[in-house]
């Protein structure tokens, strides 16, 4: 067995308070992600882990990259008959989670999932490289499949198929889902692990209780 004990790394790049956040927290998430796009040492400050629930009752995470947000919610993309886009169809919720160590933060967000309209999910799909799109259409994501060469002779019959096509049609299976937050936390490192954490809870769907809760 190898002793992790000794591999701790000192907290102090930052603070989270309450007299500086913002009241709104898709307004402090921007704050914190405009901070994390322009970090060099941070490569794709969107990428997100989105935990589910499967049948089972075991929770199931993976990284997807969030594409946009607004006041209502984070805007993804991905396979309504995979794995991800099956327990959000059951459970209509999921729980994103952000985190930047270069800047020694993180945020958690619990969301309610819809998906979006068709037309954006089009217009979305559309602005995709070529090779991306082809990708979407044969990968049928998270079932068994034989082997690579399932995948790689599928998308050369694509690329034949579409060779002189204008355009790709989007797979109805494919599409956006918008995660609209009830709760949000905002984690920043501090010294002696005494973390400062600032919880957003949406109340009425009108405004949001701030708290502080213990690391």
């Amino acid at each position: 067995m190898e002793n992790l004990h000794d591999k701790r790394k000192v907290y102090e790049r930052s603070q989270l308070i309450e007299s500086e956040i913002k009241q709104n927290p898709i307004e402090q998430f921007r704050d914190w992600f405009i901070e994390a796009s322009d970090n060099p040492r941070i490569s794709e400050a969107n990428a997100m882990a989105v935990s589910t629930v499967e049948s089972d009752g075991c929770p199931r995470t993976r990284m997807v990259l969030l594409k946009a947000y607004t006041y209502e919610g984070f805007i993804f993309y991905t396979n309504y008959d995979s794995r991800k886009g099956k327990a959000i169809e059951s459970t209509h919720k999921a729980c994103l989670h952000f985190f930047w160590p270069n800047l020694e933060r993180q945020i958690i967000i619990k969301a309610n999932l819809e998906r979006i309209a068709e037309n954006l999910s089009d217009g979305y799909f559309h602005s995709r490289p070529k090779g991306s799109q082809l990708g979407a259409v044969v990968s049928p994501q998270s079932q068994v499949i034989p082997d690579r060469n399932f995948l790689e002779e599928k998308l050369r019959a694509l690329e034949k198929e579409y060779e002189n096509a204008e355009e790709i049609p989007r797979p109805g299976n494919w599409g956006g889902y918008i995660a609209k937050p009830y709760e949000i936390e905002f984690w920043q490192g501090r010294p002696n692990r005494l973390h400062d954490r600032i919880i957003y809870e949406l109340i009425d769907n009108l405004d949001w209780k701030i708290s502080r809760l213990a690391p």
